[in-house]
């Protein structure tokens, strides 16, 4: 089969084909796993870190890609949940331990970073690990809902967010835009405020229903209840704890940080943005619960995610955008296996 593979670790700033394209044996579904027949995959920001060596694969070569869509392709024995032909998802959580804390586990795997992933025209996976895909999406737009939005749902909870009250998003890109149209239905007379380094980013999130919007480092209007934080960078951090209300609190959906501007965490001031009972959580991972529950929610809403596609042999071009370029929405890998 053919497969866009990682060798080595290197910086996506120097090198525009961090990923080969290789054919590579096509696997073969164990007892309780099921193989997928790739159709689209995201393109989400942690294979940078995992490219870039942040959160690296603990062995190489591995095949990258955690928001997968197919068909599956055949099933191992003891299967139940799944007939070949059935739609499905696979996320970032590739296995775990199965407790309600398993995005916190030791055991915890994540799809194509300790597994091989969905930038190839077929993987396996576990069984419990799958999803049925509502069909209200097509294969490119529920892609980015298996990690953009299911960790934005995530996110979203853990902000503690009562309906009325003020949420920030601080960075827009593809987990961004879709948490304001879940916040839209979730909490409908929320003010939603937005930061965002490029103008273009904020014209996007004025577009879709946005109170307000303004630079990183812009004050909003009041102070805010919560802010979810999807940036790679420290500056956006600082900014958002100088946003936040007394009691309010900063989820941060980052898997790693860079270290591009970490002097920003010098400007830290305990009075200024800790102190009043601000919180900082972050978000780590996520669970099958996640994926379950929101992939119906987003159905329902229905939630629309803005996507630029890619074919799969286009890999590193995706890649390169999203490292060096302002980001609109999600990108998608359309891989077009057969079985």
């Amino acid at each position: 089969m053919k497969a866009m593979v990682l060798e080595r670790l290197v910086s996506i700033e120097t090198c525009d084909q961090p990923l080969r394209s290789m054919n590579v044996a096509k696997p073969e579904p164990q007892t309780g796993e099921i193989c997928i027949a790739v159709s689209a995959c995201g393109v989400c920001h942690t294979e940078l870190d995992e490219i870039e060596g942040r959160s690296a694969p603990p062995r190489l070569p591995i095949i990258p890609g955690h928001e997968v869509v197919g068909r599956v392709e055949s099933i191992g024995p003891s299967v139940r949940r799944f007939r070949p032909g059935d739609r499905v998802g696979v996320g970032w959580i590739h296995s775990s331990d199965g407790s309600n804390e398993e995005n916190l586990s030791l055991d915890f795997r994540a799809t194509g970073r300790d597994a091989n992933g969905g930038y190839a025209e077929f993987m396996t996976v576990g069984e419990d690990y799958a999803y049925p895909i509502p069909e209200q999406f097509t294969d490119a737009e529920a892609a980015p809902l298996l990690c953009a939005g299911a960790i934005g749902y995530r996110a979203l909870r853990l902000c503690g967010l009562s309906d009325g009250q003020r949420l920030g998003l601080t960075g827009f890109g593809g987990s961004a835009h879709i948490v304001l149209q879940l916040a839209r239905h979730l909490y409908p007379r929320a003010e939603i405020h937005v930061f965002a380094r490029d103008a273009g980013s904020r014209e996007f999130a004025k577009g879709m229903g946005a109170d307000w919007v303004g630079p990183t480092e812009a004050r909003a209007p009041a102070g805010l209840d919560a802010i979810i934080d999807t940036t790679p960078a420290w500056t956006p951090v600082v900014s958002a704890l100088a946003n936040l209300k007394p009691g309010g609190r900063l989820v941060i959906n980052a898997i790693r940080k860079e270290d591009t501007d970490k002097i920003a965490l010098q400007d830290l001031s305990y009075h200024e943005h800790l102190w009043m009972e601000r919180e900082v959580k972050s978000v780590a991972n996520i669970t099958r619960r996640d994926i379950a529950e929101f992939l119906p929610l987003a159905a329902e809403i229905p939630i629309r995610p803005a996507i630029s596609v890619y074919s799969l042999a286009d890999a590193n071009q995706a890649l390169v955008s999203l490292k060096r370029e302002p980001v609109r929405g999600a990108k998608v890998l359309l891989v077009n296996a057969s079985t």
